[in-house]
């Protein structure tokens, strides 16, 4: 399957429907927030361009600073899983290269819908161990990919 590099059409529906319903499903166990950001392009190191764009989704400003951004960009077919400091804390890296390996196997195999619901699963894991859901907690992110503009 020839992908398109346009962030909206990189997923199938059925992948995306696949993503949004792993983030719906992780998020009800956890008071952690998870946000997958497609994007076609970083002319920046990709480091920098998550960490804006983490903070221009307030991924930052969650009560127990337990967001997580899996960033994709299409054209440099690069990605990163960005942790905010609560759950870095927590996990470390070693945590955020295995879930990445496993991403990278995926995608090798074309299937980019499964290895970024299968990442989803797994730091939803993690953040339920760590960031349990408690009565009470709000989704403070929505649970929709986010898509990059054309820059």
């Amino acid at each position: 399957m020839n992908r398109s590099l346009n962030p909206v059409k990189f997923l199938t529906e059925e992948e995306k429907k696949l993503v949004e319903e792993a983030i719906k499903k992780a998020e009800k166990e956890t008071s952690g927030e998870i946000k997958v950001y497609i994007d076609r392009f970083c002319w920046d190191r990709i480091e920098d361009k998550a960490a804006r764009i983490f903070k221009k989704l307030k991924l930052d400003k969650t009560k127990e600073r337990n967001a997580v951004l899996i960033y994709l960009v299409t054209t440099n077919r690069e990605f990163l899983i960005y942790g905010d400091e609560g759950i870095h804390k927590k996990v470390g890296a070693h945590f955020w290269e295995d879930v990445k390996n496993r991403m990278v196997e995926n995608f090798k195999e074309g299937n980019f819908g499964k290895g970024i619901a299968e990442a989803v699963e797994n730091i939803g894991k993690k953040l339920k161990k760590f960031f349990p859901y408690k009565k009470g907690d709000i989704n403070e992110i929505s649970d929709e990919i986010e898509y990059g503009k054309e820059d």
